[in-house]
């Protein structure tokens, strides 16, 4: 019975869920990223008791791997390295967009046949981490950064509802005020739960990461901001 430990830190959630068999046997979330650090290990250790299970009896790690935020990202990544690298485990990566249509796709009751999903990442200032798929999670746009205006996904709104949702969809609702095949899903999370499908099928197929080599999917160098100065504007 496979055991798959699930980390999720790509944006403000810090999410970890366990996968006993086919089920999602545990689940701990906080939403607030400042908590990150602190957090993953002893939401891992609370998942892992819930279940009755130690470390070493997990049979993989999956994590999420981006895009998303670069801190976040990297606490994950080099959590479930860690993880992996201690107790010789396999590492699986789940791309954060894929994982939240993934969630949506088997869980939102007002999907119609040919509606898409589009998960959007912020990506700071009026940029967005999205992707577009169907509802068998065929990937018809790639993932890439983009900044939305009113001629975006022209071609594919003329035969399709297309449904936004995650933190950077906001940034788009204005810009599709008179679009009528645009919805909205609110309060949408990426979450360890939305990661169980995928997570499964990977291992079943062997599909694994080098864990020495592995890295983030940051899609955008990173550049940090500059400290202001005590005194100065």
């Amino acid at each position: 019975m496979r055991k798959i430990l699930l980390i999720e830190t790509a944006t403000n959630a810090c999410s970890i869920g366990l996968v006993v068999g086919d089920e999602l046997a545990a689940l701990e979330e906080s939403h607030d990223q400042r908590s990150h650090a602190e957090m993953i290990t002893i939401f891992s250790q609370r998942v892992m008791q819930k279940a009755g299970l130690n470390f070493n009896q997990l049979d993989a790690v999956a994590v999420s791997k981006g895009p998303g935020s670069y801190t976040g990202l990297r606490i994950g990544v080099s959590t479930a390295k860690g993880f992996c690298f201690a107790h010789d485990l396999p590492l699986i990566g789940i791309e954060t967009l894929y994982a939240m249509a993934a969630g949506i796709a088997g869980s939102e009751s007002r999907l119609n046949k040919n509606d898409l999903l589009c998960p959007m990442i912020d990506a700071r200032r009026m940029e967005v981490y999205a992707a577009i798929f169907d509802q068998n999670l065929n990937q018809l746009l790639p993932t890439e950064a983009v900044i939305i205006d009113e001629n975006s996904f022209a071609d594919l709104f003329v035969k399709n509802k297309i449904w936004f949702f995650g933190d950077g969809a906001a940034k788009c609702r204005q810009t599709f005020t008179n679009q009528p095949n645009a919805a909205f899903l609110e309060n949408v999370i990426p979450s360890a739960s939305f990661m169980k499908n995928a997570a499964i099928k990977a291992f079943d197929t062997g599909d694994f990461e080098d864990v020495a080599y592995f890295e983030p999917f940051y899609l955008k160098d990173f550049v940090a901001g500059i400290p202001r100065v005590k005194g100065l504007r």
